[in-house]
């Protein structure tokens, strides 16, 4: 199947237009293909006004904005959804009831994509970002031709086909939602990463952890006896236990406390290896990675306190793992945290992050009302804010006002939320961009 001239003529609906970038390249992709467009979204036309400024010159675009309609959903030759539509979806049964192709960016992205470009998949609950980036940076080091796509921020996936050539590498990052359209289709990248396999968006799998693995493990389910899966030590058992039909690599490597940036190394390593890059080619890219932005990111220091972005941290495990990274700080660091929940256990949380702060502002949400619960008490039963301030707050100008007034010269002002970011924030980027943007004012 080729993709010049698939979409033209085509009636097709967008489930998903959202703010970080991904569906505008989709609809202006389409457009330019000549496909009749009907874009829907949830949020409104004031709430998608950045993102609907980029689309103003395209014409002829039916938009039902601040609702879906199930009429979207008929008389349709393809329905391109966004990621992360609830399971129960009565628009998806609506277009399957239809007989309607139902597809996502990324997976269409490989089904169209010309024979001989070599597509790399990486997922996992952590670290998928980070190998994504640093294998693509590694075959960069090796003149490589080679693009990003998948779930990285402001790229879209399918735009990609008017650049791609026979040799090329595609370096995606997938995510479980992504992996469901992989399943439908059952396809699987040639190579494929699985990092790691952690507690993580029970409130959308209605706290079924194996439907969650059963979507990450589409990253490798269909592959053939030709293909490779490299699996990280942590999720290393648990993939096994499904037999994957290509060859299996497990590296040596550890995911202790503090470790997951050599964790994250290795895979993406093994994997430049199976790619054929030299031993010092890959030694030099490891060494000149800077690491991604909001995942334990140094922002800058001022008048000795140091700041550090880690806004894609949406789990009390990567806090955790943040935490630990940062140990050396222990007792210096004051937590700016919480925020909604993902119906995610904080208990371990409450128990051990408090042993490494110096004090914890939270966002005010239903993760944060968790936290709470599960903080060391007094005998009467109330949190010991003498010792270990607790300060609730509900906008990160004042998270950041708050933070500096416990913080000394040697401390550490740390954005590492632990939970998702609906209702104070845009997303979990906007989280991110609005602390480094009020420490850069800093003086």
């Amino acid at each position: 199947m080729t993709w010049q001239g698939y979409f033209k003529g085509k009636k097709v609906t967008v489930m998903g237009l959202g703010l970080l970038g991904r569906g505008i390249g989709v609809i202006k992709f389409l457009a330019e293909q000549g496909a009749i467009l009907t874009v829907t979204d949830l949020k409104t036309e004031k709430e998608l006004a950045p993102a609907l400024n980029q689309l103003k010159k395209l014409k002829a675009i039916t938009y039902h904005l601040g609702e879906h309609r199930l009429e979207d959903f008929r008389n349709k030759d393809l329905i391109v959804r966004a990621p992360n539509v609830p399971l129960d979806s009565i628009y998806l049964k609506e277009a399957e009831k239809n007989k309607i192709e139902v597809e996502q960016d990324a997976s269409l992205f490989c089904r169209l994509a010309p024979v001989g470009v070599k597509i790399i998949g990486i997922t996992g609950t952590r670290g998928k970002s980070t190998v994504t980036h640093l294998l693509f940076e590694i075959l960069k080091q090796a003149k490589k031709k080679v693009y990003l796509a998948g779930n990285v921020r402001g790229t879209a996936t399918l735009p990609l086909l008017k650049k791609i050539k026979k040799g090329d590498y595609v370096v995606m990052e997938l995510d479980s939602w992504q992996l469901q359209s992989f399943g439908d289709n059952k396809i699987s990248p040639h190579l494929s990463v699985f990092t790691t396999f952690m507690v993580d968006h029970l409130n959308y799998y209605h706290g079924d952890m194996e439907r969650y693995f059963a979507d990450k493990a589409n990253i490798f389910i269909h592959q053939t006896k030709e293909d490779v899966l490299i699996a990280g030590s942590q999720v290393a058992k648990k993939v096994k236990s499904l037999k994957p039909k290509g060859k299996l690599i497990i590296p040596k490597q550890s995911l202790l406390a503090g470790q997951h940036r050599e964790y994250n190394a290795v895979l993406a390593s093994t994997a430049a290896k199976v790619l054929g890059v030299s031993d010092s080619v890959i030694k030099k890219a490891v060494k000149n990675f800077k690491g991604l932005p909001g995942r334990l990111e140094f922002i800058r220091e001022v008048k000795g306190i140091k700041y550090y972005n880690d806004t894609t941290a949406t789990t009390p495990d990567a806090v955790l793992a943040a935490v630990h990274a940062l140990k050396q700080f222990k007792g210096k660091i004051i937590l700016i945290g919480g925020g909604t929940d993902k119906e995610l256990d904080y208990t371990r949380y409450g128990q051990i992050v408090p042993k490494y702060l110096k004090g914890l502002i939270l966002f005010e949400g239903t993760a944060t009302k968790k936290i709470l619960v599960t903080l060391p008490a007094s005998p009467a039963g109330k949190p010991l804010k003498k010792k270990f301030p607790v300060i609730m707050v509900d906008n990160m100008k004042l998270a950041l006002r708050q933070a500096q007034g416990l913080a000394k010269r040697g401390d550490l002002i740390l954005l590492s939320p632990g939970a998702a970011s609906f209702g104070l924030f845009q997303n979990e980027f906007d989280r991110g961009d609005q602390f480094n943007k009020l420490v850069r004012k800093l003086k």
